[in-house]
């Protein structure tokens, strides 16, 4: 029985080493360089809007940058905003093609660490790493601003939490869901919009206790800081039009003409209604015959 004993501990340590491993290891990112051609730029400018970016990272400095520091309650605590402009102290200077890509699409920092999903990146891993890339040429084309965000605000030590991602973004995984792809174009476009770019389901998909998003339940509405996100699944949305959709995200305008407020007003400012309007179609596309 001695003589098993080396073999037992050995191979508990490599199955630990595995796991770890399985769990902790950076993903693979390509190292695509970051364009500085006014035409990706441009593209980024767009993306940025499109993303969502500018409604939770804007500042209330003057002028207006995205140096963050908007705090987000959740059941989870209250995370931080951070600054995305490209300060080499306090922002994203000097940062990789990689590093930017790890972060928008896989919530890694450029030291391996987790992010928190208080950042969208379970919805942005869904981006071509196209629009990834202009969102990062627009950023890196951005004047630096220098501002700290301030530390979260979480009930455990936040190296406690942040170790807990690795088998938090597993499970995540496993809570995916393979939708199917439309034969028509206008949903294939607006699906990428919403469920990705636009991370929609973020704020109106309900989570689990775990925090992640119940895709069975997908767009069924869920609680907010400020109130409760409203359903926008097709049960929800069976009395709208496809005009009365793409309206509402140009101006806001709900169909029985009343306006939107709350967390809602700044997602319409700055994301939908810079949107084209082949873009914001084919979001009334999606959410009106393609769910």
């Amino acid at each position: 029985m001695k003589s098993r004993t080396p073999l037992l501990i050995a191979s508990l340590l490599a199955l630990i080493l595995i796991t770890g491993l399985w769990l902790y290891l950076p993903p693979r990112v390509a190292n695509l360089p970051i364009a500085t051609d006014a035409q990706t730029i441009a593209q980024g400018e767009y993306l940025v809007h499109a993303a969502g970016c500018i409604s939770c990272h804007i500042s209330q400095s003057e002028p207006p940058a995205l140096s963050g520091g908007l705090g987000l309650p959740s059941p989870f605590g209250t995370f931080y905003v951070p600054n995305i402009t490209p300060d080499n102290a306090t922002g994203i200077g000097g940062w990789s093609g990689r590093d930017l890509l790890a972060a928008i699409k896989h919530g890694r920092s450029p030291r391996g660490s987790f992010y928190f999903p208080a950042f969208p990146y379970r919805s942005y891993g869904g981006m071509t790493d196209e629009d990834a890339m202009a969102i990062a040429a627009w950023l890196m084309a951005q004047p630096p601003v220098a501002a700290t965000t301030p530390r979260h605000e979480l009930p455990a030590p936040e190296w406690l939490a942040r170790l807990a991602m690795g088998p938090w973004n597993r499970l995540a995984d496993w809570n995916e869901v393979d939708f199917p792809e439309s034969p028509d174009e206008d949903i294939r476009r607006g699906a990428y919009l919403a469920r990705h770019l636009g991370h929609c389901g973020e704020c109106h998909t309900p989570r689990n206790s775990l925090g992640m998003m119940d895709l069975e339940q997908e767009f069924a509405g869920a609680p907010v800081a400020d109130g409760t996100a409203e359903a926008i699944n097709a049960q929800a949305m069976h009395e709208w039009t496809e005009p009365d959709f793409a309206l509402f995200l140009l101006l806001g305008l709900k169909p029985d003409d009343d306006y939107v407020g709350g967390e809602m007003e700044p997602v319409i400012e700055f994301n939908t209604s810079p949107l084209t309007e082949a873009d914001r179609n084919a979001l009334a596309a999606f959410f009106i015959r393609g769910l």
